[in-house]
């Protein structure tokens, strides 16, 4: 049975569970136990927790349950004992900024300064992770660093490059402990020579190929080629160079942004010319946008003339912001220091290993199975139905108040709060703008006012996000395949990590619980644009 919050009407269907219902206590004996005294002097028993009788739950306080538009994504359930202490509150969506950290200073206080070197030197495992994560002390960061990785310096003291070890043909960096070293240069308080000779570097982190680069002004971007990927055919990724250091939302301008996604549109618009056996531009020369914008023309034009008879090939795109570690070893997000992107071509098929072959996955085809779904439910068209649901709006909880879930639109590009969040603080960025035989649903089918607009909108849904206090987010995209009309929209969804919902064995079911309404986020997301 197909299921999606969006109706044929334009509306969105939200569940209300509010039961009553009798509990029969199994329980044989009762294990009272002391808690401790109130402020006036008063003991406390644990009394409470052990009824003489079945329990009696009357009307419980609503949870709203709404399917995903998206079925593939879940269902959240919105607990309104949560929710309600949020409604009307702008402050009650943020981060608190961390505090300062410099166990340098509070050493000192205490000890000599060879003494503050060699305790921060020695200082458990655990605690060094923590103190590298969380340290505001760039000397204290510096301190670290040098702890647990062997650099070379000039006369006056400033490191120049690392030490490396040679191991046969192998030649590594001499690192004692590599998520130490990690940890400390994705620190944004470290001193930017201690980054670029750690990591930023081109060649610091390993042999990748650079194959494309964007510069303009103080925007300097390199693509590196990552042939041996964990995505199939290999994947590219676009990292700041070490000229132009971005650890932070706010660090970033339209400018990066556009660069960063240039290197994105110019590297599939030429892989896909060069499959088609298009002219693809010289060598060793970044396209310009209207090279580019003449080349997306010419592969559509030759797309239509071939109809079926091309690969159904699909575009991956993917952000991770923000990096963290904790002491007990977990890493908590992010592989690689700095704002950067990675993207990649997915082919239609994938050989079996039995020798047959089945379609290749891409995260964009559950959508497009959606759409399908829809219409074969409804006869109405999936992604129609889910803008006029969004357009038209109602509170969650039936109350009068904030009901918009637009954060910010233009002509091309909407960005705003699913009804059904899978992270709290879930944003997307859909793109309105049709093309003549249909929606646009990948950076194909986008004309250069379309990925003009995309860009601003990853970057707004970002700062907003930063503004909020997020440091970690997942941004990622669903795409159409070439060659189809479907009716599907190029589609992103931008997804926090906080730090209180990590993820647990509710979204390991689908099941995402949040304590907000999607309409109170979305007005807090707009004040954010205004400030």
């Amino acid at each position: 049975m197909f299921q999606s919050s969006v109706t044929p009407e334009g509306m969105f269907r939200v569940g209300k569970h509010s039961p009553s219902y009798q509990v029969k206590n199994l329980r044989e004996n009762d294990c009272l136990c002391f808690l401790g005294t109130t402020h006036l002097g008063q003991e406390l028993i644990n009394m409470r927790n052990f009824p003489k009788g079945d329990v009696q739950v009357d009307k419980a306080r609503a949870i709203y349950e709404i399917r995903n538009p998206l079925p593939f994504r879940g269902c959240t359930f919105i607990d309104s004992g949560w929710a309600d202490n949020r409604v009307g509150k702008l402050e009650a969506f943020a981060i608190k900024k961390a505090p300062q950290v410099s166990l340098r200073r509070l050493l000192g206080e205490h000890c000599e300064k060879e003494e503050v070197q060699t305790i921060i030197g020695q200082l458990p495992m655990p605690l060094r992770y923590e103190l590298a994560a969380t340290s505001t002390d760039a000397q204290e960061l510096v301190l670290l660093a040098q702890s647990c990785c062997r650099l070379i310096f000039d006369e006056a003291g400033e490191p120049q490059g690392l030490c490396y070890l040679q191991e046969g043909e192998r030649i590594r960096a001499d690192i004692d402990d590599f998520e130490l070293f990690e940890t400390i240069a994705n620190n944004p308080y470290l001193p930017n020579i201690y980054k670029e000779v750690m990591v930023l570097r081109p060649g610091v982190q390993g042999s990748s190929e650079i194959v494309g680069e964007y510069t303009q002004d103080a925007t300097q971007i390199f693509e590196y080629l990552r042939t041996n990927s964990y995505i199939p055919w290999g994947h590219y990724a676009a990292n700041f160079a070490h000229t132009a250091i971005r650890y932070a939302i706010d660090d970033l301008s339209e400018t990066d942004m556009h660069g960063l996604r240039h290197l994105y549109y110019q590297r599939m618009f030429v892989v896909l010319a060069s499959k088609l056996g298009l002219v693809v531009p010289e060598q060793r020369k970044t396209l310009s946008v209207a090279a580019l914008e003449t080349l997306r023309i010419a592969i559509q034009q030759n797309l239509e003339q071939l109809g079926d008879k091309t690969e159904q090939l699909a575009t991956l795109w993917g952000w991770n912001f923000g990096y963290d570690f904790s002491g007990s070893g977990y890493r908590l997000h992010a592989s690689h220091q700095m704002i950067h992107q990675q993207y990649a071509m997915v082919p239609q098929w994938v050989e079996a290993t039995q020798g047959d072959s089945h379609a290749a996955y891409c995260c964009g085809d559950l959508v497009a199975d959606v759409v399908e779904q829809y219409q074969a439910a409804h006869q109405s068209d999936f992604f129609n139905d889910y803008l006029k649901a969004i357009r038209s709006n109602t509170r969650t909880d039936q109350q009068p108040g904030e009901d918009s879930l637009i954060v910010w639109q233009d002509a091309q590009v909407l960005l705003f709060v699913p009804k059904a969040q899978v992270s709290q603080w879930e944003l997307q960025l859909m793109v309105i703008a049709d093309e003549s035989d249909g929606p646009v649903g990948n950076v194909f089918e986008a004309n250069s006012a379309v990925r003009h607009s995309l860009d601003c909108g990853i970057l707004k849904a970002q700062q907003v996000l930063a503004g909020l206090g997020a440091e970690m987010v997942t941004s990622i995209e669903y795409s159409k395949r070439i060659g189809v009309q479907n009716g599907q929209r190029l589609l992103y969804s931008f997804l926090p990590k906080l730090p209180w919902s990590m993820g647990a064995f509710s979204e390991a079911q689908g099941r995402y619980i949040l304590g907000h309404y999607p309409e109170d986020f979305a007005s807090a997301c707009r004040a954010q644009l205004i400030g």
